[in-house]
């Protein structure tokens, strides 16, 4: 064979045994790419997760900015006392307290374990008329129910609050709607401030009196 054919036929020989190391080498960076990018996501999921868990155990709300930054009337502060003694410290909740003294309830809600209470503002109750109001706080029979209907009888988390239907210690049913950490009760009362945590209880400050069917 002429020189320049064995020449040529060298070189075809030693492509074709590089070929297959040049297919090997270029498969494993793939796979380590490709690995890496699977360990980096394993590496970023949980911690977003997490992220998104700690958002939800958080009080939230516009009106959770009212909150004291410290003290007994703090969010840190309200977790260590059980709820009816807690909402004591809060000042925008002293109709609230006032109405639970005087139907008796103080006890009840101290008491009570793993309960979630509707907590309506002053603001809420300064929307009934004065003479309703008046009319109310004397009668305590129906201010128990009223106040009692604000008592669901185990703790929700905000994502229960969903889409919800539960009992209350009224003996009747409350409804809860929304999304993204805005929830309406019974399609009229808006959470301004919610899960906000006490020693017995997870409480939701809401802008308006809830009432019971009658």
């Amino acid at each position: 064979m002429p020189p320049l054919h064995l020449r040529r036929a060298a070189v075809a020989v030693s492509a074709a045994a590089l070929l297959p190391l040049a297919l090997t080498a270029c498969s494993g960076d793939s796979k380590d790419s490709s690995s890496g990018s699977t360990a980096s996501a394993a590496k970023t999921s949980p911690s977003a997760a997490a992220n998104d868990s700690m958002d939800m155990n958080k009080p939230f709300g516009a009106a959770c900015s009212s909150v004291p930054k410290d003290g007994a009337g703090s969010f840190a502060g309200m977790a260590k006392d059980p709820v009816a003694t807690a909402a004591s410290h809060n000042p925008a909740l002293s109709t609230l307290v006032a109405a639970v003294k005087k139907a008796g309830l103080v006890d009840t809600l101290n008491n009570a374990q793993n309960i979630t209470v509707f907590a309506p503002t002053d603001d809420a109750f300064a929307r009934i008329p004065q003479a309703d109001l008046d009319k109310l706080l004397a009668d305590k029979e129906q201010l128990t129910k009223v106040l009692t209907y604000h008592v669901v009888g185990r703790k929700l988390a905000p994502q229960q609050l969903d889409k919800g239907s539960f009992a209350t210690l009224a003996k009747s049913e409350l409804t809860t709607s929304g999304s993204d950490l805005a929830y309406t009760v019974n399609d009229t009362s808006k959470v301004v401030c919610g899960n906000v945590p006490t020693a017995n209880a997870t409480v939701y400050i809401v802008d308006t009196v809830l009432m019971p069917p009658q």
